[in-house]
C-alpha cells in the first residue's frame, strides 16, 4: 500500500477541511442568539441635530465628526487636523464649542448639537456671526471659517458683549492657514453689536 500523499490530495483535503470548518461555524454563527455583551455600545442610536432628532447607525470608535459628514451629510464640519488641534471641526454642544473630531458620537446622545449649517435661521436668515463675516471680509480660504463661526456664535451666546480679548481667547483654538485673526476678531465685535 502506497502511503506516500501527492501535493494534489494535500492540498484538496485542506480546501475540503476548511471548508467544513467554516460551513460549521456559519450554522453556529447564524443559530447563536444576537446579544450584546453587557457595556457595548449600542450601534443604532438617536441624536438631535440641529433642532432634529436623527437615527443613526454608528460604530463604537466613531467620532462625531465622521458622523456628521459621512451619514448625515452635514459637510460644513470640516476636518483638517483630525486630531483635536486647528478647531476647523467645532461644533456646539449643549451650546459649548468643541472639536467634533476628539469626541465620539457615543458620547452626544441625549445632547444637542448645532453644526454650522445649523445657526442660520429656518427663513434663511443668516445668524449674526455669519452676516459680521461677510461684512468684514473674515474669510480668505474659508476652510477654517465654519469652525470660526461656531466658536463666535457659542461666545455670543455665553457673553454676548465680549471685549476683544475675550473673543480673542474664545477663538483661539481655530488655526486660520491664512492668518486673518484680525479680520476674524473684527467679525466677531460686529455680531456683539448687532446682537445689542
Amino acid at each position: 500500500m502506497n502511503t506516500r500523499i501527492s501535493r494534489r490530495h494535500f492540498i484538496k483535503g485542506v480546501i475540503y477541511s476548511s471548508t467544513a470548518l467554516a460551513s460549521g461555524t456559519g450554522y453556529y454563527l447564524a443559530n447563536a442568539q444576537s446579544t450584546s455583551p453587557p457595556g457595548a455600545a449600542e450601534r443604532l442610536i438617536s441624536i438631535e441635530v440641529n433642532g432634529r432628532t436623527r437615527r443613526v447607525d454608528v460604530m463604537p470608535q466613531e467620532t462625531l465628526s465622521y458622523t456628521l459628514r459621512n451619514r448625515l451629510n452635514l459637510t460644513g464640519t470640516k476636518v483638517a487636523c483630525n486630531r483635536g488641534e486647528c478647531g476647523a471641526c467645532t461644533v456646539m454642544v449643549d451650546d459649548t464649542a468643541l472639536y467634533a473630531c476628539s469626541l465620539l458620537t457615543q458620547q452626544v446622545k441625549g445632547k444637542s448639537i448645532t453644526t454650522v449649517e445649523g445657526l442660520r435661521a429656518a427663513n434663511g436668515t443668516l445668524h449674526p456671526v455669519q452676516q459680521a463675516f461677510i461684512e468684514e471680509l473674515s474669510p480668505q480660504c474659508g476652510f477654517c471659517t465654519p469652525g470660526q463661526v461656531v466658536s463666535a456664535a457659542a461666545l455670543l451666546m455665553a457673553n454676548p458683549n465680549p471685549t476683544r480679548e475675550e473673543a480673542r481667547q474664545a477663538l483661539s483654538g481655530n488655526l486660520c492657514r491664512c492668518g486673518a485673526y484680525d479680520h476674524y476678531l473684527n467679525g466677531v465685535m460686529r455680531a456683539a453689536e448687532l446682537i445689542s
